[in-house]
């Protein structure tokens, strides 16, 4: 059994508290400085596409990368080549099947900048710029297709095992739901249409379900804050839960009744089991750790332990590896890093 350490501060003592991660073998790093997010494999399991705004690149905000899984395990110092254009803010990138092309979200067209976030003192907000689209980029950058081209927020694009199909969440309708479309962006489809924001989805391992996060605001001034917040391009996502659909959002269920943020969900291999990210467990609100839950709402278990930030965890295509975004190893920075590792059922 692996064993691993953490440190809380109390006071002015630094305290080691060994936790077991079971489940985690082999953890290598992967990347090395500022915040890397959504790192999510190529269908061949070689290389995972992944957004950054590390600094020591001469980033503003995120921009997406192609990192060789096999390279960085070799090389600590390696590089990964950028895939976005380096203008406006980027988001939410996945392969495509022929493992010739990768798919992300963009601000560029609404200015080289990086858009502004609106800031409110005292809440965590998240922005959902209404200048993000969806795009297709070669492996060397170069943008082969535009998948979305309406007014406001399309992102959080990800593609069925199959390759045949996308599903994305936008503002298009007034509301933050989810959408399909073909590979070539036809037939787009609003498929989720419950008040509340509808996000990070992914395709089942046999292409017939769909997971994601969701908030499900009821009361008079939840609904009111939700609804002023989006009209500002903006999401409180302190409360939602896990829930899944059919591809064409029949069937809906909710998973997690855990209160809190629970988000960033992936399908275990086996289909039958979600991977998530949650804080439910935490007083302190900022401790979010990997759990996984089965399909129909029984069997928690907490996967990680380790860090106060473990998030966007996605298996490899062959189930033997997980990757994800922590913040442990970050020498006391706010850096959070990719980290990869073998898989034990």
């Amino acid at each position: 059994m692996r064993r691993v350490f953490f440190f809380l501060f109390f006071g002015f003592s630094l305290i080691a508290i060994s936790q077991p991660e079971p489940h985690l073998t082999k953890l290598q790093m992967l990347t090395h400085g500022g915040d890397n997010a959504e790192a999510y494999f190529s269908f061949d399991g070689k290389h995972a596409s992944f957004q950054s705004n590390n600094a020591k690149w001469g980033l503003a905000c995120d921009q997406i990368f192609n990192l060789d899984l096999e390279k960085t395990a070799k090389d600590s110092t390696y590089r990964p080549p950028m895939i976005s254009s380096g203008k406006g803010r980027t988001t939410c990138s996945y392969y495509l099947k022929d493992g010739k092309h990768i798919l992300y979200a963009s601000t560029y067209k609404g200015g080289d900048a990086c858009p502004e976030t609106v800031k409110i003192p005292g809440k965590y907000l998240w922005a959902v710029f209404g200048t993000f689209d969806i795009y297709v980029s070669d492996l060397k950058g170069k943008i082969t297709k535009q998948l979305t081209n309406t007014a406001g927020y399309d992102a959080e694009a990800t593609v069925s095992p199959n390759g045949d199909k996308i599903v994305f969440t936008s503002d298009r309708s007034g509301d933050l739901e989810l959408w399909t479309m073909d590979i070539d962006g036809k037939n787009q489809k609003q498929i989720t249409f419950g008040l509340g924001y509808d996000g990070g989805a992914f395709f089942s391992p046999d292409g017939n379900r769909i997971v994601f996060r969701a908030s499900r605001p009821t009361k008079e001034e939840e609904v009111k804050e939700y609804k002023e917040l989006l009209s500002r391009g903006l999401v409180a996502p302190g409360d939602m839960e896990i829930y899944t659909c059919k591809v064409d959002g029949s069937d809906l269920k909710q998973v997690t009744h855990l209160g809190k943020a629970n988000w960033a969900p992936f399908y275990h291999p086996s289909g039958k089991k979600i991977i998530f990210s949650s804080n439910h467990h935490s007083s302190k609100g900022y401790d979010f750790q990997l759990f996984m839950i089965n399909e129909d709402g029984s069997g928690l278990e907490q996967i990680t332990h380790q860090s106060v930030f473990n998030a966007f965890p996605m298996f490899s295509p062959d189930g033997k590896k997980l990757i994800f975004s922590s913040n442990r190893n970050n020498g006391g920075t706010r850096d959070t890093n990719l980290f990869i590792a073998d898989w034990v059922d």
